[in-house]
């Protein structure tokens, strides 16, 4: 077992191969993303929030139907509150079987979620880009949730 350093304001988590790491980045821990964005004394703030998922050891049936990657979208974006700009566009392609599988674009108002369903490996990569804030915890759970996964890797990046 591994063992990270604690940082201020952290709990010490272990680092381990094979266990879920949907938690978030001691920094950006929960609910602590939306301090980011306040311009206390005229610091410079955040412009945007940018959060890569990956998920592992999906259910086969969930990333290979488009209509329910359509659903995903549209839900994903009813619960982190996002306006949609337009349908989504889910294409489905790939010659080499390593990448093959549906990708995802949902333009929103305040930029775009994309994603690629990877067929081989049964994963899911997905990222949320968007100037309004919101809850990265909340779409990791969620999209875990949709698709069955047993794991995730998250990066949370703060756009300045």
């Amino acid at each position: 077992m591994l063992k990270t350093k604690k940082r201020a304001g952290t709990k010490p988590e272990a680092a381990t191969r094979g266990r879920n790491r949907s938690r978030l980045p001691g920094h950006l821990g929960r609910h602590n993303h939306h301090k980011l964005a306040s311009n206390p004394k005229g610091k410079r703030t955040l412009w945007g929030l940018a959060t890569s998922i990956d998920i592992y050891d999906c259910r086969p049936s969930t990333i290979r139907d488009a209509g329910h990657i359509r659903s995903f979208v549209v839900a994903l974006c009813d619960l982190i509150e996002m306006r949609r700009f337009g349908d989504p566009v889910i294409v489905h392609f790939g010659e080499d079987e390593r990448v093959a599988g549906y990708s995802m674009t949902q333009l929103i108002e305040t930029s775009l979620i994309s994603a690629h369903f990877a067929n081989l490996t049964n994963t899911v990569y997905l990222d949320v880009f968007s100037c309004k804030m919101y809850d990265p915890n909340k779409v990791v759970l969620f999209s875990r949730r949709w698709f069955g996964g047993s794991r995730t890797i998250v990066h949370v990046t703060p756009r300045l």
